[in-house]
Parts: structure tokens; C-alpha cells; sequence
């Protein structure tokens, strides 16, 4: 392939002009435009098949479309780019090989580009592009199924674009760490997402445009709407004669007083006008009693809706303040009898046809519930004409109406990215906020909410700052021709082939933490095409969708994830969620769709959602899971020594092969806790269930095993060829920082003690004082169990009498003076070894675990026989091993059984029970 200015090309004969789309010719960009517009027209009515295709018309979804780099639909286009640009996948030439990127992230959210539109949640795409550098090289296919605003495309195609500055701090940075330079050049993505309001926004980001045309239309774009709606926004200065211009209106809800059920004003009685804020307390006018807002009454009113024709109800506010320019420079005052007959003629105007009157989400009329991500308490609108005051109204309609008969396709997507930010903003939901700066944007992300004070907005004040901004952020052009692929589609079903993505980055949807689609309603509305929620991964109430509906809807997604990423490459994920159920749900979905985890680290994007922020339990960092795809010839050997121990090794060596060999934070080395035995253990256990096969290693053998075949550091184990570079780069840290393993439950006790005894076997006095200092996080459903029954079931004690064992005999010797150079059987030594306990070597630790896993199945039992509906304590060891025999034994009936005894919290919140409890569930589907 050559390059021809932005575009890049197979070498075809090229007329002046003409441009080049998936290996064909076209004069223009519109013949381009027209001949792909005709195909997905005809392919439309197989598309509507499908359970993730948008709600809205033919015509409707064909003029937000740009095919066949954007469809407002399922892209149907999608695997000819990639069998035009993608690199097929040939096993026997995989030379791929990348350990994750184990860094913490931290990039702000004040860069222009990331600006340039608002979205609920975004990735800055400077804490993508490192990502995208490390997995992939230039030309590179890399897949966002969930989209979003489409960063990922962005962080892509950025790497092309990348200032010189930038590009000598990250390759001074890379050069520190001993990495090899970063390959700059774009990358190739294809991006989804199931909100057409999303893949709009990720269009307009990715497909280039010239910004000087854009920047003229645009202000052409707000003088042509002020022609025609100027006159509302017009006000006389306190002077009586200049006429000024309005910024915004305020208006104020009127609430009721509790004592004497007078009328009180909250701007004006509430507000502090010194310090801008909402004092404390404050008297009510007409009877001087101390009032809070927690204690004022709403207010409902009626008036007439002629667009429903019925009586609607709402909150009663009145305006009360003016910001105006008068040249150029603010005023403020109240509203004067000119400025209450302008808000009256305006209220007189029929509502325009370009406003959308479609009920909102999830609402109903009698008793007005409302969407997962609605305020608590009642809200004043039902339908979206009820968001907007008739002066935003009018003005939206113009806007709309002369943005939609602009006739270059192109520049007319860009004016509509531009002009659908003045929606949410001139919106009954944008708060006043006295104490800003400015009054635009100051609705709450993450909520539809109507707070007591309002500011309405007018589309000079919320776009002229913009019209400035977009620009400059364009500039350079960060975007190719050819470069994205945008569908508007469900992740589980991104139609590509099987094997031909090179890397995913994505950040799904997690828990109930936003509802999208709702919060998408409202400017889908304007667009006329809305999501199809029958595929959305979310836990929701009104969606009727539980933890196990999102669960089983992202594991399709990462099946699907799975299925079209090439074997031995790597999938980044971040999430944002703090409960355990829901990591719990999304490292589950990972593991059954054949993903092995091998990093997690943080994302700091310096400043967090209203969400984030506020709500109970939100998660204050952003983690980065990186994950990848077995290789092909690990499967291809699996096949073949999966019912032997050969198999666990291969495994085990192909994850080590994967993990980081050093990591280090300010100087200071980590340990990288992949590689300690018992998450290796873990990890081994879940790849064997993924794959439905037999465990053929006890955990003691295992662990015996480890110590036999692989070179072992603080606690971590490597291959032969990684353990020289990890003791290289060891000698440039200043030291090592532990991990902290915090005691929660039997499991972590056994691994708390198996690290302390590993390091210096004790006595039970010794070690008593501080185990019991690590309870104070013990599960209140999980069984406590003593010291001493743990140690009987897991450790043995040496009791004198005959040789001291090795693992005490070499820790006295090299920490007491007076045990060294002492024989095992020399009696000062067994004294001072008599009674302590310490880590058993592989063939006792195989007998103590046969002893424990009887002792642990008969506590099953009793548990499976239990008469009570529910368990309340007990021991999840003990549930964890009769899941795992009754797995191995296809008994998937009692699985079911006993997880239905447990409550739903300890099932979901326990990563080992939930794997047992979905393959049996699975497992138990398929055989019906």
C-alpha cells in the first residue's frame, strides 16, 4: 500500500479528486456516499432482523448514516474492511508476543479533543494511546464494542498525529523502563456501541472533515438562527434606552413553608448572595420560621399541554434574575414588565414541529416512576417537550430545521454534533449555579434531575464559546479516511470474522452505574432513532435485567470479544465499579469466554462523575484489566495432554510467558501478584473448568510442582529465560514492596499463615497475637474458626525428638547465632524448634489435604442435607470443595441446590463459588 495524502491506497489508478473506499474508485466523496447509501438501503430489512437493531424509520436512520464508515445500524460493511485492511491470521507465521502494560495511568480530562463533545463516561484517549502503542504496530485493526464517544478511534488515529512533545516524554519514559520504542503511526478500529446517540458522536470524532468550512457554517449556523429567534433574547438595561443581550434567565422554584404554607421563593430567600451558596437555614418571609430545604414543600401546579391535549402537572417556579451583555461587558438585574411580556409571548407560541413530544423512558403517566438513572423522588416531565421552556423550545426548532437542510452530508453531521450540545443545556435539567464561571453544561451527568434553580440558556451563550474551541481542538486533524468503522449494533454480535482483530480496548457498561439508554432518550429524540434496549448490559428495575441477566449478556459480549481476536493477543477492559458482585460477574464473563487475566492496575482520570463522587460505595479509580487470548498452539496441546499433568504445565508456562517480568513505582520494585503459587493455582483451575476438563493436581501438588520446574523470587515465579531480566532490572530498585494480604475468610487465613510460617516457622504463641490482629475483616457469614484448628487442618508442628525438618532448620540457622552450623538432630537446635510450626514439603502437604478435603466434604454435606431454606454461617472452604467434586463428577444437580442455600450476595461476592455455580448452570442448560 502507498499513502496519498490522508488517505491510503492499493495502488489503483487514480484520477484528480476521485478517493478510494475498500479497494474500489469513486469520483467524490458523495459518489462514495450514494453507492454505499444504496447498498445499506437494500440491506435494511435483513438488518431489522436482528434483536439489536435501533428503533426509528428507514429514511431517519439513512440520513444520520455515512456509509460505510458509519451506519446508525449494524454496519454491514464491516468484514469487507476487514478483509481489505486486516492482516489474516496464519498460525504457523505468529511470531506476536507482548507481556501486558503493567503501569498505572493517570491522564486528565482537559485536553480539547476530549472536550470537544460530552459524554457520560469517556476514556480520555491520551490514557488509550499508550495501550494502543504497546499491543499493536501501524495499521493494526483494534475493536471498541463498546464504544461510547469513541476514544478508542480517536486514541488510534492519534497515534499518527502525536506532537513531538508528547512523543519524546513517552519514549523517555519507555526508554527508563527498558522497553523498546513505541511504532508511531494510525491504527485501523472498528467501533460499536448499541446507542445511536454514542456511534454519532464516535463518527463525528473519526471521520474527517475540514474545519474551516466547519467553522464558517457554524457561525453562519447561529447568525441565521438569531434572524430568526433574536427578538426573545433582547432586554433593556437599567438605564431605560440600550438594549442588551441575554445570556441566560433564571428561574427559581417556588416551594410551600411548612408552618404556614406560604409561598417561598428558594433563589431568592435560600441563596446566599455574598457567597453564592444555599445557606444552612433561612426564615420564611411570611412567618419568619427557620426553614431548611429538606423541610419546604413542592409546589404542583396544572396547566393545559395542547400538544397531549390534557392537563399536565409540574413544579411551580417562577424567573427572577437576568444576566445580559450590554457591550460585551455582564449585567444583572431583575426582570422588568418588558422582559415578563417577552417570556409571555414566547409561552403563547405553538410548539414547533422540529421538538420532540416522545414519552420519556420508563415512565408512567399515573404514577410517575421513572428510569434507573432518574433523581429519587417525582419529577415535573413526562415527555421531552416538558424539558424545554417555550423559548428554548423555539430556538432548538430553528436550530434543528436549518441544521438538517444543510446540503454537504458531511459538514451537516458536523453542525449536528455541534448543535446537539445546546440540548441537554437549554434544558429545564442545566441548574443555576451562581458560584460558576459559566452557566452552560451544569446539568448532573449520570442523572435527569431538575434541581430548584434553573438557568435557561440562550444558544448564543451556550455555542458561541464552541464555535472558538472546535476548531483549535481539530487541529491537527486527528482523523483518516478509511481509518474507522463505526456500527450502531450490540457487542455480542459484531459481525466480524473469527481470528481478525489485532486488539480490544474497551469500557463496557457496569452494574447499574449509568443507565445509557435512558440517558441517551432525550437526544435521540431529536435524531428520531433510539436505542433497542433488549440487548443493553445493565442491571436494571426497570429493564427487569438482574446481576445474572448483565452477567450472562457481557459474558456474550466477551465470547464475542473472544471469538474475533486473534489467538495470543490482548483485550483491555476498564472498570469502574465497586461492588464485588459486579468485578465478580465481569472476571467470570471473562474466564468463560476463554480470556485468562494476567494485570490489573489503575486508571486516574484526575476527576470524577457526580456519580463517582457522590453516590454510596462509588469506586474513586478506574482499574485496567488486561486479559488475553490463549494462544492457538497452547489450545492445539491442550487438546492433547489436558487429562494429564502435562497440560497444567503448559498452561502454566504459557501464563507466565504473559505476565509482567518487573514492575516497579517510584523506585521501588512490586511484587506482580500473577505470580504468586496460589493465584497461579487459581488461574490454572479456571482455564481447566472453562474447558470442561478434569483438575489433575491437587493444590499441594501443584505447588510442589512449581517449586520443581520454574526459578522462584520474593514469593514469584518465572520462566528460566525471564528470571536473568527480572534480577537485571531488581538491581536499579531500592527495594521491594510486599503485597498485603488482608485476612477475610478461611482461604485468606491459610495464605496469611502460609507467608508468615514460609518466612519464619513460629510457635502458636507467637503467631497467635498477630493473626488475631488480621481478623478484623472476617466475613460475617463465613464460619470463624480457631487458630489452632486451622493450623491442625493446613501446617504441621515439630514436636522434637527426631530431626529438626528443613524449612525450620534453615531459618534458625540463618537468623539465630546460636543455631548455626548445627546438625538437624543436635539437641540445642530441637529445643529451640520444639513446638513450631511451619509449611509442610509437597508429599505431607498432599496427606494433609486429603485429610482437610474429607473433613470439608463432610461439612458439605451436612450443608446439601441441611433442613433450613437458607445457610447463615458456614464454611465457603467447605462449599467451594463440594462444588468441585460434584462438578468433576457431573453432579451439577447439588451445585444448583446448595448455591440456592446461600445468599445471593456470598454467591455472587465469591469469585470461586460463582465459576463453579455458572458452569454447572450452563453445563445443566445444555443437557435439557
Amino acid at each position: 500500500m502507498t499513502r496519498s495524502g490522508n488517505i491510503l491506497t492499493d495502488g489503483l489508478p487514480r484520477e484528480a479528486g476521485s478517493i478510494e473506499c475498500l479497494g474500489m474508485v469513486f469520483e467524490s466523496d458523495n459518489a462514495r456516499r450514494t453507492h454505499f447509501l444504496e447498498r445499506l438501503r437494500a440491506k435494511l430489512p435483513e438488518l431489522r432482523r436482528r434483536p439489536d437493531f435501533p428503533k426509528g424509520a428507514d429514511d431517519d436512520i439513512l440520513r444520520m448514516s455515512d456509509p460505510p464508515y458509519y451506519t446508525a445500524c449494524p454496519n454491514p460493511f464491516l468484514e469487507e474492511f476487514v478483509e481489505h485492511y486486516g492482516t489474516p491470521y496464519t498460525p504457523e507465521d505468529d511470531s506476536y508476543r507482548r507481556e501486558p502494560l503493567a503501569i498505572d495511568v493517570s491522564v486528565g480530562k482537559k485536553d480539547a479533543l476530549y472536550k470537544a463533545h460530552s459524554y457520560h463516561t469517556k476514556v480520555p484517549h491520551l490514557a488509550i494511546v499508550p495501550s494502543i502503542l504497546h499491543y499493536t504496530k501501524p495499521g493494526d485493526v483494534v475493536l471498541d464494542g463498546f464504544c461510547g464517544s469513541g476514544m478508542t478511534g480517536v486514541a488510534a488515529q492519534w497515534c499518527d498525529v502525536a506532537p513531538a512533545e508528547y512523543r519524546r516524554t513517552l519514549e523517555a519514559e519507555w526508554k527508563e523502563e527498558g522497553r523498546d520504542p513505541p511504532q508511531w503511526g494510525a491504527r485501523r478500529t472498528i467501533l460499536g456501541d448499541l446507542s445511536p446517540a454514542a456511534t454519532f458522536i464516535a463518527a463525528n470524532y473519526n471521520i474527517p472533515f475540514d474545519v474551516d468550512e466547519f467553522a464558517e457554517a457554524a457561525r453562519q449556523l447561529l447568525a441565521d438562527v438569531e434572524k430568526e429567534v433574536g427578538w426573545m433574547y433582547e432586554t433593556l438595561h437599567t438605564d431605560g434606552k440600550t438594549k442588551g443581550r441575554i445570556n441566560y434567565t433564571v428561574w427559581s422554584e417556588i416551594l410551600s413553608c411548612p408552618e404556614c404554607a406560604g409561598q417561598v421563593v428558594f433563589g431568592k430567600e435560600a441563596v446566599d448572595a455574598h457567597t453564592k451558596r444555599v445557606k444552612k437555614e433561612f426564615p420564611c418571609p411570611e412567618c419568619g420560621a427557620m426553614l431548611t430545604k429538606k423541610r419546604l414543600d413542592k409546589i404542583w401546579v396544572t396547566r393545559y399541554d395542547p400538544v397531549l391535549n390534557r392537563p399536565v402537572r409540574g413544579f411551580k417556579r417562577i424567573p427572577i434574575l437576568i444576566e445580559y451583555l450590554v457591550n460585551n461587558r455582564k449585567h444583572h438585574k431583575p426582570l422588568d414588565d418588558a422582559d415578563q411580556q417577552m417570556i409571555t409571548r414566547a409561552m403563547e407560541l405553538e410548539l414547533p414541529a422540529g421538538v420532540p413530544r416522545d414519552r420519556m423512558m420508563h415512565v408512567d403517566d399515573s404514577t410517575t416512576t421513572w428510569g434507573d438513572n432518574w433523581a429519587p423522588g417525582v419529577a415535573a416531565f413526562q415527555y421531552v417537550h416538558h424539558l424545554f421552556l417555550p423559548r428554548s423550545a423555539q430556538t432548538l426548532a430553528v436550530l434543528w430545521r436549518l441544521v438538517r437542510s444543510h446540503d454537504d452530508v458531511r459538514l451537516r453531521n458536523m453542525l449536528t454534533f455541534f448543535a446537539e450540545q445546546a440540548i441537554m443545556t437549554m434544558s429545564v435539567l442545566n441548574r443555576y449555579r451562581p458560584d460558576a464561571y459559566s452557566q452552560v453544561g451544569q446539568y448532573m451527568p449520570g442523572l435527569l434531575r431538575e434541581l430548584s434553580q434553573t438557568a435557561e440558556n440562550s444558544l448564543r451563550y451556550n455555542l458561541d464559546g464552541r464555535i472558538r474551541r472546535l476548531p483549535k481542538a481539530f487541529t491537527p486533524m486527528p482523523s483518516r479516511d478509511g481509518f474507522a468503522m463505526i456500527s450502531t449494533a450490540d457487542c455480542g454480535d459484531v459481525a466480524l470474522p473469527p481470528n481478525s482483530i489485532d486488539y480490544i480496548y474497551t469500557d463496557p457498561p457496569f452494574g447499574d452505574n449509568l443507565a445509557y439508554a435512558e440517558l441517551n432518550f432525550v437526544n435521540e429524540a431529536f435524531h428520531r432513532v433510539f436505542t433497542n434496549q433488549a440487548p443493553e448490559a445493565i442491571v436494571s428495575k426497570s429493564q427487569r435485567k438482574q446481576l445474572d441477566e448483565y452477567q450472562s449478556l457481557m459474558r456474550q459480549c466477551f465470547e464475542e470479544y473472544a471469538r474475533v481476536l486473534k489467538p495470543g493477543r490482548w483485550m483491555t477492559v476498564v472498570f469502574h465499579n465497586s461492588r464485588n458482585a459486579v468485578w465478580n460477574a465481569i472476571q467470570e464473563g471473562l474466564s468463560a469466554a476463554g480470556f485468562v487475566v494476567a494485570d490489573v492496575r489503575t486508571l486516574d482520570k484526575q476527576s470524577g462523575s457526580y456519580n463517582q463522587v457522590m453516590a454510596s460505595g462509588a469506586v474513586k479509580q478506574d482499574l485496567v484489566i488486561s486479559a488475553y487470548k490463549p494462544s492457538s498452539r497452547l489450545e492445539d496441546r491442550f487438546k492433547l495432554e489436558a487429562g494429564n499433568e502435562d497440560g497444567v504445565w503448559a498452561f502454566v508456562r504459557d501464563h507466565l510467558r504473559n505476565l509482567p517480568v518487573f514492575v516497579a513505582k517510584d523506585g521501588v520494585a512490586e511484587v506482580v501478584a500473577e505470580r504468586l503459587d496460589y493465584l497461579l493455582f487459581d488461574r490454572m483451575v479456571a482455564f481447566y473448568v472453562q474447558h470442561r476438563t478434569s483438575i489433575p493436581l491437587s493444590a499441594a501438588e501443584f505447588y510442589e510442582g512449581l517449586k520443581q520446574r520454574f526459578p522462584m523470587r520474593n514469593g514469584m515465579y518465572f520462566l528460566s529465560d525471564q528470571v536473568v531480566e527480572h534480577d537485571r532490572k531488581r538491581l536499579t530498585a531500592g527495594g521491594i514492596r510486599q503485597l498485603t494480604l488482608v485476612v477475610t475468610d478461611e482461604k485468606s487465613a491459610i495464605e496469611w499463615l502460609r507467608l508468615q510460617l514460609k518466612a519464619r516457622p513460629r510457635t502458636f504463641q507467637a503467631i497467635h497475637p498477630d493473626f488475631v490482629r488480621e481478623l478484623g475483616g472476617w466475613q460475617r457469614h463465613e464460619q470463624m474458626l480457631e487458630l489452632s484448628t486451622l493450623l491442625d487442618q493446613n501446617f504441621l508442628c515439630y514436636n522434637g525428638g527426631e530431626d529438626v525438618p528443613g524449612q525450620i532448620h534453615g531459618y534458625l540457622s540463618s537468623d539465630h547465632k546460636d543455631c548455626r552450623k548445627l546438625a538437624k538432630d543436635d539437641p540445642h537446635l530441637q529445643r529451640r524448634a520444639k513446638d513450631r510450626w511451619y509449611v509442610p514439603d509437597a508429599g505431607k502437604a498432599t496427606d494433609l489435604e486429603k485429610l482437610r478435603e474429607r473433613t470439608l466434604l463432610l461439612e458439605f454435606e451436612s450443608y446439601r442435607a441441611a433442613s433450613q431454606r437458607r445457610l447463615t454461617k458456614f464454611r465457603l472452604e467447605a462449599v467451594r470443595a463440594g462444588f468441585r467434586r460434584a462438578w468433576g463428577q457431573g453432579d451439577y444437580g447439588t451445585i444448583l441446590q446448595v448455591a440456592r442455600r446461600i445468599p445471593e450476595k456470598v454467591l455472587r461476592e465469591d469469585i470461586r463459588l460463582l465459576m463453579w455455580y455458572d458452569q454447572a448452570r450452563t453445563r445443566s442448560e445444555v443437557e435439557e
